[in-house]
């Protein structure tokens, strides 16, 4: 199974390195080398890629609000000589974070997590099996307190990310499931239900109010995570009359 990756990396020495690790291991086809988010954006727009190598450190967008802001992603492994923003990463559904300088053995084992992700995908893509959320343009069904319930998307205020649950947050009463807020991202539309912190996802309809890092909807004070910043301000601003 080939593998088609992309290196995201300012360091030009950086670069060189896992380029020769891709070199050495012959499934691994380096599509593109770039040296900042940007440039790596156009190659994801143009280019099928399975695999981004991203940085955290680089000028003008770090790589962590360049991934926040990406809808579909590849998979990530992030490379940097920063350790501190490793909880952060994983938030953001990282497949592993590899801290400079990277002993050859370490890219070895983080490949192999790589390699079995999109095994697991390959699979469940031939084998038909019963989704958990079922998608509709207006609602969506999920499963809570041992029931299949009807969501209807104009209900939903507001959803708080638990670890492996999330509370539901509607007009009238609130929902205890058994999702990651990720999975759940995935199943709402986004321009109408943005992330707007790595634990919430908002109405877009329902906010009443946003002042400096905080939303107001019917009271309830939510924050807005310094990652998902720039894209939420984009989609207001999209509406925003001046």
């Amino acid at each position: 199974m080939d593998i088609n990756c992309i290196i995201v990396d300012d360091e030009i020495h950086a670069r060189k390195v896992i380029e020769k690790y891709i070199q050495d291991l012959p499934h691994l086809k380096l599509v593109k080398s770039c040296k900042n988010a940007i440039e790596a954006m156009q190659i994801l727009r143009s280019e099928n890629i399975d695999l981004m190598f991203l940085d955290i450190n680089m000028p003008k967008l770090t790589g962590l609000n360049f991934l926040a802001n990406l809808s579909h992603p590849p998979l990530v492994i992030i490379t940097t000589a920063y350790r501190e923003y490793a909880l952060d990463a994983f938030e953001l559904d990282v497949i592993d974070y590899l801290h400079k300088p990277i002993p050859f053995p370490r890219f070895i084992k983080a490949i192999s997590k790589i390699e079995e992700k999109l095994q697991k995908k390959s699979n469940s893509l031939s084998t038909p099996q019963e989704k958990f959320i079922d998608t509709r343009q207006d609602f969506i069904f999920i499963k809570a307190d041992k029931k299949t319930i009807k969501l209807n998307f104009k209900d939903i205020k507001y959803i708080e990310g638990l670890g492996d649950y999330i509370k539901i947050h509607t007009i009238s009463k609130t929902i205890v499931s058994k999702l990651t807020i990720k999975k759940m991202e995935e199943s709402l539309p986004k321009n109408e239900f943005p992330r707007v912190h790595k634990s919430f996802i908002v109405s877009l309809i329902l906010i009443d109010s946003i002042e400096g890092n905080q939303i107001d909807i019917d009271g309830q004070k939510i924050p807005i995570g310094q990652m998902f910043r720039l894209s939420f301000m984009d989609l207001i601003n999209t509406y925003l009359k001046k």
